[in-house]
């Protein structure tokens, strides 16, 4: 059996009726909401993301974390708040994406939460930039029930890979691949299934056969390349690639640069999915990086009550209304035209 089917098999092991209605009455209100151009939301999100931390090692120059650059607070999620909501909404979820901004396992408990997620049925993701996979941490996240993960690679020698990653060491992350690898193989373990994200930039984009022949040399699952959001584009950036297949953005006649794709007027995930940040704040999706657009608190209420409310309610309107009106949604590129 091919690593994709094992983990596709895991997947489905997964789903229940419940979860598969759900899912099918989220679909059908995102349809009639765009054949009757009326916001309308049956069901709950079948994936949400949660962020187990706003603190990062590196300082990639794209990231708010990497950055510093956040006006909200920033720490680590709760445990017991974690559980709290988990509890209320594992029913419907089928996968759980643990990360938003920061690096997760800079979350002491973050393994703890991933288990728990797991005991609850829920197919569980992460991301990290590699850095913590220690050997500890490696069998740790096997025990954890951990299905996927994604390690950040973006670059195959230290030079290219340092140009993004700043401050970061490619040879430990290299180490730390070999650590999980290893640890799986220890125990026996069909998961996680393991991914090399090749972020795809100018100063890499000549080391993508590269990454394909690491990822196998090390016994990495799969690789997948992914086009780079940049924030100063307009006038051209550095990091936007020349390979136009793997840019987000393309150059007008005047010289100026451009999101390629046409934004059109509804988005599937504020129907699907949410964000929640690690002090509980709910935000539509994950391009809403420093939760400008709050639209609830699971501190004060409870998931049901925010996700038929009327912030989000009026917000989906407003999607309906212009996307290109939103601040947010200017620089989206991911899953717009799928659903036209």
């Amino acid at each position: 059996m091919s690593f994709y089917a094992k983990d596709t098999k895991r997947f489905l092991t997964k789903l229940t009726p419940r979860k598969l209605f759900n899912a099918a009455q989220v679909l059908s209100s995102f349809y009639y909401t765009k054949y009757t151009r009326k916001a309308t939301q049956w069901g709950m999100p079948f994936t949400i993301s949660v962020e187990p931390t706003t603190a990062c090692n590196l300082r990639c120059p794209e990231c708010p974390s990497g950055l510093r650059a956040f006006s909200r607070p920033t720490g680590n999620l709760k445990e017991d708040f974690f559980k709290d909501t988990i509890d209320e909404m594992y029913k419907e979820l089928m996968y759980l994406i643990f990360y938003f901004q920061g690096e997760p396992y800079v979350n002491p408990k973050f393994l703890d939460m991933v288990k728990y997620a797991n005991q609850k049925g829920i197919y569980t993701i992460t991301s990290t930039n590699g850095h913590f996979l220690n050997d500890e941490n490696c069998r740790k996240t096997i025990e954890s029930g951990l299905d996927r993960i994604i390690i950040s690679v973006d670059g195959t020698t230290q030079e290219v890979y340092e140009q993004y990653r700043k401050e970061g060491n490619l040879k430990n992350v290299l180490a730390g691949a070999r650590n999980l690898v290893k640890w799986k193989e220890k125990l026996g373990a069909k998961h996680p299934h393991t991914i090399f994200q090749f972020l795809v930039v100018k100063p890499n984009e000549h080391q993508i056969p590269e990454i394909y022949k690491l990822a196998k040399e090390i016994g990495i699952d799969e690789v997948k390349l992914k086009t780079a959001q940049v924030y100063d584009y307009e006038n051209g950036n550095p990091l936007i690639p020349t390979i136009d297949k793997y840019a987000r953005y393309r150059e007008n006649e005047d010289g100026k640069f451009v999101v390629k794709n046409e934004l059109l007027n509804h988005c599937w995930k504020l129907w699907n999915s949410c964000v929640i940040t690690w002090d509980g704040v709910v935000v539509p999706c994950c391009f809403d990086k420093d939760a400008t657009f709050k639209l609830g608190d699971l501190k004060k209420q409870s998931f049901k009550e925010l996700w038929q409310g009327e912030a989000y309610q009026n917000f989906r309107s407003d999607i309906l209304l212009g996307r290109d009106q939103i601040e947010i949604c200017t620089n989206c590129t991911e899953g717009c035209k799928v659903w036209a």
